[in-house]
């Protein structure tokens, strides 16, 4: 395993974390109870006494790594460094590195994006799915859901729409057959 300079100490990972889980203040997560007593790594809250730890209600609870080793494989990930490299580098076993990069993977935050004013939208076909996609003009905020069958019908498209564009916003079409039919739907 390799020493880098810039991974942070375990206090400073703690006071990361806390701060991502909590916010400003320590509660305890089965009751919200601000008022808990703190033993070392351990919290104690005194209204529903239970027990807690800076991880334990989280989909970190089972980690077993040390914070800096945790540390350095989530960097690895967040710069796609290849498995093998991570490895090098954290001294962890190539099964271990891609049961991290798989959780990494499964807790990524949905990204929603509302799009609005002018919306550039097309659709993309495949053997067995077709791909609506929307991109509101002059941002980088894309929409998009895979839509299995051969061909979206309007009522795939006009629910895309609705999920995923603010009502009054221009829609930049190329023509598609269905762009008739969601006019007439919304009344166009």
């Amino acid at each position: 395993m390799y020493n880098f300079n810039q991974i942070p100490s375990d206090a400073q990972i703690r006071k990361y974390l806390r701060r991502i889980v909590f916010g400003k203040n320590v509660f305890c997560p089965v009751c919200k109870s601000r008022k808990v007593d703190r033993d070392h790594e351990r919290y104690w809250c005194p209204q529903c006494r239970r027990r807690f730890s800076l991880l334990s209600h989280t989909w970190l609870a089972d980690m077993k790594l040390p914070y800096q080793k945790f540390w350095m494989v989530l960097w690895c990930w967040t710069i796609r460094e290849p498995v093998l490299q991570t490895m090098s580098w954290t001294g962890l076993s190539e099964d271990a590195v891609r049961r991290w990069y798989g959780r990494f993977r499964t807790h990524l935050p949905d990204e929603t994006h509302i799009l609005e004013r002018i919306v550039q939208m097309d659709e993309a076909y495949f053997k067995n799915a077709a791909l609506l996609m929307a991109k509101q003009k002059g941002t980088k905020k894309l929409a998009w859901e895979v839509l299995r069958g051969a061909d979206p019908t309007k009522t795939d498209v006009a629910q895309f729409l609705f999920q995923k564009v603010k009502p009054g916003s221009k829609l930049w079409t190329d023509g598609g057959a269905w762009v008739e039919d969601i006019r007439t739907c919304l009344g166009g």
